[in-house]
């Protein structure tokens, strides 16, 4: 069962990292996600040379060969950071999080994976769930544009362009969890996939660097929601080297599992954030959720 405890210190810091990654994320700042992605590759880096640098092998080839898996997760993530200028956490955790009902779906397709028939229910509700927040949210924002007269503008396609960017992340980050599947145990080891993996961030975290700092002349200054995104870093961080040992263990049980941190996620946005939510809107989100922790029984 080591998997299930490893999925489990997954949750608990990935829920984390999503709480402070919204509380560093500022509106009106539109390179905001970039300087997210310098802190998680700033802590990844570390964590990374921190383990080479106390003996664990790894080679330069590592990188390229789990590099299909990194990309789909780093472009995940940096969608992920982007959705969260437009949408509450509350909303965007549990769509963002139903990519372990994809992975498993891909897994049993292609992998020959299997799961029972209360798991395929689970699958069922997460994508009920998923389609029906869509849906809501379009209609909302329809709504409020009848309203007020207004047609499509940048501001009030907000929700519409917000509830695609979680939809983006789950089915490719579901992705990414299935190249795992490929990968781990078979291909390359879990610690060397793991340091691929962060020094592959650190190299997006130099790219966002060069970008923002000297391409867009902005300036990075020390204020409370850097620290925020510093502490997200450290959550992510954590969660990632929890998360690669479990799905190396049980792919198809453990990625559904980990996926249901987003219940985590809305008790803290509703306790610390104040999120509130139409009735319509708990009521889908409560289904995806249901679906997910059944998927996570064996």
């Amino acid at each position: 069962m080591n998997w299930f405890i490893l999925s489990l210190i997954a949750i608990l810091f990935w829920s984390g990292s999503d709480l402070f990654s919204k509380m560093g994320s500022k509106p009106d700042d539109k390179y905001s996600h970039w300087k997210m992605v310098m802190a998680v590759g700033l802590v990844m880096g570390a964590h990374a040379i921190i383990l080479i640098a106390t003996g664990t092998p790894f080679s330069l080839g590592d990188i390229i060969t789990y590099l299909p898996a990194s990309f789909c997760y780093i472009l995940s993530m940096i969608i992920g950071y982007v959705g969260l200028r437009y949408i509450e956490l509350s909303i965007s955790s549990p769509v963002c999080n139903s990519s372990g009902a994809v992975a498993a779906i891909l897994c049993f397709f292609f992998l020959g994976e299997t799961m029972s028939g209360l798991q395929l229910f689970g699958v069922v509700l997460v994508c009920a769930g998923v389609f029906a927040l869509s849906v809501i949210e379009k209609r909302k924002d329809d709504a409020l544009r009848a309203a007020e007269g207004l047609t499509a503008d940048a501001k009030h396609s907000k929700s519409i362009i917000a509830i695609a960017f979680p939809l983006l992340y789950c089915f490719i980050d579901g992705l990414g969890t299935f190249v795992d599947g490929l990968l781990l145990g078979t291909v390359i080891a879990e610690e060397q996939a793991n340091i691929a993996y962060e020094l592959t961030f650190l190299m997006m975290a130099v790219f966002a660097f060069i970008y923002v700092v000297f391409i867009k002349k902005q300036k990075i200054r020390p204020e409370r929601r850097e620290g925020y995104k510093l502490t997200a870093a450290l959550c992510e961080t954590a969660g990632q080297f929890a998360y690669i040992f479990a799905i190396g263990d049980n792919v198809i049980v453990a990625a559904p599992m980990i996926s249901s941190y987003c219940v985590a996620s809305l008790l803290w946005s509703r306790i610390i954030l104040k999120e509130k939510l139409t009735k319509a809107q708990y009521a889908v989100i409560a289904v995806a959720a249901i679906g997910i922790v059944i998927l996570g029984q064996e």
